[in-house]
């Protein structure tokens, strides 16, 4: 007998919970019936009662009078759904039925509790209640609606053996009993989920989630046209939601592709179900009882073709990693058998294998609530090898808080690099991978690594194979004053930008200042910062702050300083080896000891991540960058001259003949252009740190004491006692420069104050230069520097632009930023 048109839908616990889920269940089925489909309908108990009853029926076996007072909770709720579904006149009926099953749920604890025994055959027999109680209750309120619908108890259709807890199947008897069923009744049939029974009638259930095997063995059975499993998700997803914000909802999949993502944790079907639908050839639609016209997914033997080389990413949050491993295993044929034989005869389920090519270990991943007696197991199994040294004493090991990711997809037998993409993604993202694990067949590749990796593991992984979806940079940003703040408002302005057109969205998930921090892991309102901070914020503790960014552990994760600090550089190291990216316009790391310098640089390498710091020398220009990119394609560095201080490139662009020195620095100084004390900025010590960091980056290993400073001022202007004396101080000095600028003009030159690099030695100093020269038509407050290098000889390499401000630093900040988004993609 077949029933082709037959549609099976199955509503899990989530569906059935509460009083407007069912009255949703009830739309959804009346709309099937107004279209004239013929359905059929498997119903799970209400989320959470599975579990209760089985805490009622331990406290009930440990004679704990309180198990009474959680069964008057699971009554009532059911009775709240009674009057919540029925009008009054309809209730006394179906009052009466669920009443009827309380009782005899009371009657089964009371034998427990007299008895103080909880064996597996009569924890079915109270699980099954759970489901015996939501279908009455659903039954009844279609009927009060006028639907035809009955009660069908699943257990006198399917039988099963008496394996207790995970009953097995008779599919003969199973499916002659359905198809006879349905040929006598043509009304709704309403039928329990997770449900069975022996053949001499004892109750059993078919495992954990064993409502969806209901429906694919009705499904099969009466070679339905689709099993519609109901939840409360929009079908499959390329991840978990919950761990990966940015995962949608994947239109079609395989069997195979969705038994893999199930066994790796994927909750939305449970594996089994998917075995009498793969026979008969039916296909699986997984839609949302909550949003039921999304059209959820179809799992079927054939998916269509997407652009992406994997279909989905599934995890299990906790295992234990055990590894066998002794020269004795080398070559021994029957050792990988004894090993699962003894594992399998102490019920101990192995969830991935991984094993060396040499043969001289063996790993498998298990419950971590197995893992102490598999240890106890094996060590009594291989006691002769380890006895005569053939397996290491220390040789059977347990490796616990891991946590597997497994990467699906039956596109990637067409596709080539996924395992690079794979393994590239998790160490840019400083992720180590403890064992991996990839079949033949091209469907799965497994990865064990840390449980405290997981969520970040997920996000950067699911975010590098699904590319056309928005991709995620978290920052952290230390310091929102001139720079901070011009970066925050040039990236409040891009953000829709940058998601419509580069798929990139920046997340701020930390900002601080000195008196202030705020930290949010789902991003920070970029319209309204500065009052969340000023709000929400707590007392800055950089400490804190930077134990906070570890402890989120954010994939894609920079932490942006844009302060002075002379004590923040002391974290960069610690975030470097945390596999977090440093941005910073900050000279002090850098310009300090060199050996400081090296071990910033190595560490980013070597974990994989980004150390960026184009702003240390002319703000927005791309001064280092340039250097990076002749050094890496093999240029060699002949000379560097440079004016790299907006403030003496100001005083000097304008002190000309017929000026005074002194005026032109009180401009200066009036314009904003110095610091409060101009000595700071006459004095060379900030060109002099950016000339040493220009320096090492073309491999010259200076040290800050290498750089020789000619000083502009002379000593009694550097040893005024304040700035108001440093004045006077320099309107004395008047005829001195005067003179050296008189001497300049006579020869048709101009004054610059010059940073030069040159065989392997660096030196700031006045000089003179001519018309023939590319500094000497320098304007304003403009920097420049001059590249003369193997390739850029007889004409050298120049960059000129302004080398200071707020808004150009903060463009570079953000240049770097983008840098690092396309690094980590």
């Amino acid at each position: 007998m077949r029933y082709f048109q037959m549609k099976v839908l199955k509503f899990g616990g989530t569906s059935c919970g509460t009083v407007e889920s069912i009255k949703q269940v009830i739309s959804i089925l009346q709309s099937n019936l107004e279209n004239n489909e013929k359905i059929a309908v498997v119903y799970s108990a209400m989320g959470g009662v599975t579990n209760q009853l089985i805490e009622i029926g331990r406290m009930a076996a440990h004679a704990n009078p309180e198990y009474m007072a959680l069964l008057k909770a699971v009554e009532d709720r059911h009775f709240v759904a009674v009057r919540g579904l029925l009008e009054v006149k309809n209730q006394s009926s179906s009052i009466a039925k669920v009443r009827g099953l309380i009782n005899e749920l009371e009657d089964l604890l009371k034998g427990i509790s007299l008895i103080r025994e909880l064996s597996q055959r009569t924890t079915d027999l109270l699980m099954s209640f759970g489901e015996r109680l939501s279908t009455t209750i659903i039954t009844e309120a279609l009927r009060a609606r006028g639907i035809n619908a009955a009660f069908c108890d699943a257990r006198t259709l399917i039988q099963t053996n008496a394996t207790y807890g995970f009953a097995e199947v008779n599919f003969e008897i199973t499916n002659k009993n359905i198809q006879t069923h349905f040929a006598q009744y043509t009304d709704l049939q309403c039928i329990t989920g997770f449900i069975g029974a022996t053949s001499e009638g004892v109750t059993t259930t078919l495992g954990r989630g064993g409502s969806d095997y209901t429906a694919s063995i009705f499904g099969a059975a009466l070679e339905a046209e689709v099993i519609e499993i109901w939840t409360d998700v929009d079908g499959m997803m390329t991840a978990d939601p919950r761990k990966v914000p940015t995962a949608f909802t994947i239109p079609t999949i395989t069997y195979a592709e969705a038994m893999e993502l199930s066994h790796f944790g994927a909750k939305v079907i449970y594996p089994p179900s998917l075995q009498p639908a793969f026979a008969q050839n039916i296909p699986l639609k997984v839609l949302n009882t909550f949003n039921p016209s999304f059209v959820g997914t179809v799992v079927s033997r054939v998916a269509e073709a997407t652009d992406y080389a994997i279909t989905g990413i599934s995890s299990i949050d906790d295992i234990a990693l055990m590894n066998v491993q002794g020269s004795g295993l080398i070559g021994v044929a029957g050792v990988s058998a004894r090993l699962f034989s003894a594992l399998s005869r102490h019920k101990i389920s192995v969830i991935l294998i991984s094993q060396a090519s040499s043969e001289h270990s063996i790993c498998f991943a298990i419950d971590p609530k197995n893992a102490d007696r598999a240890k106890e197991v094996l060590e009594q199994t291989f006691a002769p090898e380890i006895a005569a040294g053939d397996i290491d004493r220390d040789g059977i090991q347990v490796a616990k808080n891991l946590s597997i990711i497994a990467v699906v997809g039956e596109g990637m037998r067409r596709s080539t690099g996924v395992s690079g993409k794979l393994f590239t993604s998790l160490g840019k993202n400083g992720i180590n991978v403890v064992a991996t694990a990839q079949g033949s067949s091209e469907l799965n590749i497994s990865v064990v690594i840390s449980k405290n990796d997981l969520s970040k593991a997920l996000n950067a992984i699911h975010g590098v194979f699904f590319q056309s979806e928005v991709r995620s940079l978290n920052l952290f940003l230390v310091g929102t004053g001139l720079i901070g703040g011009a970066f925050l408002n040039q990236l409040a302005a891009q953000s829709d930008y940058l998601r419509r057109e580069k798929l990139l969205k920046i997340n701020v998930v930390g900002l601080a200042r000195s008196k202030k921090m705020l930290l949010d892991a789902g991003g920070i309102d970029l319209q309204n910062w500065q009052n969340l901070l000023m709000d929400e914020g707590k007392t800055t503790s950089l400490p804190a702050y930077v134990q906070r960014i570890k402890e989120f552990n954010l994939p894609n994760s920079v932490f942006i300083d844009c302060t002075s600090d002379k004590d923040i550089i002391k974290y960069y190291q610690p975030l470097l080896e945390a596999s977090v990216s440093v941005i910073t316009p900050n000279k002090v790391a850098n310009s300090g000891p060199y050996a400081e310098y090296r071990r910033l640089q190595q560490t980013a390498v070597r974990k994989g991540v980004k150390f960026l710091y184009e702003t240390n020398v002319g703000a927005g220009l791309p001064i280092i960058n340039t250097i990076q990119g002749l050094m890496a394609s093999g240029d060699t560095f002949l000379k560097i001259e440079a004016i790299l201080s907006g403030t003496l490139s100001f005083i000097f662009n304008n002190f000309k003949p017929g000026t005074r020195f002194v005026d032109v620095v009180r401009e200066a100084k009036a314009k904003g252009y110095t610091e409060p004390d101009p000595r700071d900025d006459l004095s060379g010590m900030d060109v002099a740190r950016k000339i040493l960091i220009l320096a090492r980056e073309t491999g010259v290993p200076l040290e800050p004491a290498d750089i020789t400073i000619d000083p502009i001022l002379p000593e009694n202007c550097l040893k005024a006692s304040s700035v108001d004396n440093f004045f006077i101080e320099l309107e004395n000095a008047d005829a001195y420069f005067t003179e050296l600028v008189q001497a300049a003009a006579d020869k048709g030159e101009t004054l610059r104050y010059m940073a030069t690099l040159e065989n392997g030695k660096a030196s700031l100093q006045l000089r003179t230069v001519g018309a023939d020269h590319p500094f000497y038509s320098l304007s304003g407050a403009d920097n420049i520097v001059s590249f003369t290098t193997e390739r850029y000889n007889s004409r050298p390499l120049v960059i000129k632009g302004p080398g200071a401000g707020a808004e150009v630093t903060a463009s570079g900040v953000f240049a770097d930023m983008m840098s690092i988004s396309s690094y980590l993609a």
